[in-house]
């Protein structure tokens, strides 16, 4: 079996931490690595994390068939992306995916890995619907379908996990981003129409509503231009007009 790290980033938020940890406990698949890199909060979160990490063996040496393991640290950081990225430098597993939300099925984990591992030699990963929700209340929902970056189309990151080589070939999250490290990060390797996700259409995650690139209208303004720039950046061609699209695919959501 593949090991599949899962990467938790926390600042003051012991309440949806405990929504993420037990959908994680929930999984049927095995060995899953759980790395949770903490800001440094003083809300409780930390305690939620000891608790947590307590009823797991440790990181060093933990055998490869663990249902699950634990590596977790708490240090002042330069923001989500950065967490991130430490977070990655910190993992072992085959899979990454990130990890901030609710996983709405016990077998979440297993239908993903499933499918990039049915996806082909040019399947790099593989990704699903999403709900957006304030607690138990859906806000919208998000059907991701199939598509090409150039038609405003692109996978929820929440969604998504990643072949390990993919994250050592197109590097980690460019923390001058405010709002769409995200978005400039999956632009890098699908803006290559060679690699290939698979698609599992259904809702498998639950995003938390209110996150860095869905807080407001200051916010969607500057992942807006934030998403402009990551198009350009990697020389993707007609980027303003492709960053409409996407916009309006996003609007239609609501």
């Amino acid at each position: 079996m593949q090991k599949v790290s899962l990467l938790v980033t926390t600042y003051n938020v012991k309440d949806d931490l405990a929504v993420t940890l037990a959908g994680i406990e929930k999984q049927d698949y095995a060995p899953i690595e759980v790395v949770i890199v903490d800001g440094g909060s003083h809300d409780g979160t930390l305690d939620v994390i000891r608790e947590f990490a307590g009823r797991y063996p440790g990181c060093e040496g933990a055998a490869d068939d663990l249902t699950i393991s634990v590596r977790w640290i708490s240090e002042p950081d330069r923001g989500l992306y950065d967490a991130m990225n430490k977070a990655w430098a910190m993992c072992t597993g085959d899979i990454v995916a990130v990890c901030n939300d609710k996983l709405c099925t016990g077998d979440t984990v297993s239908k993903l890995v499933q499918a990039i591992e049915h996806g082909g030699v040019d399947c790099i990963g593989a990704h699903a619907d999403l709900v957006y929700v304030e607690g138990e209340h859906v806000v919208r929902t998000w059907h991701m379908g199939e598509g090409r970056i150039r038609d405003g189309w692109m996978p929820g990151h929440p969604t998504l996990f990643l072949k390990r080589q993919i994250y050592e070939r197109y590097g980690t999250y460019d923390i001058s981003y405010r709002c769409a490290a995200d978005y400039e990060f999956m632009v890098r390797f699908l803006k290559d129409e060679s690699n290939r996700l698979a698609y599992v259409p259904e809702v498998l995650i639950a995003m938390f509503y209110g996150g860095t690139s869905n807080a407001g209208l200051r916010n969607y303004l500057v992942s807006f231009r934030e998403g402009y720039m990551a198009l350009r950046k990697n020389g993707v061609r007609h980027a303003l007009w492709i960053t409409v699209r996407r916009t309006i695919r996003v609007l239609r959501q609501f």
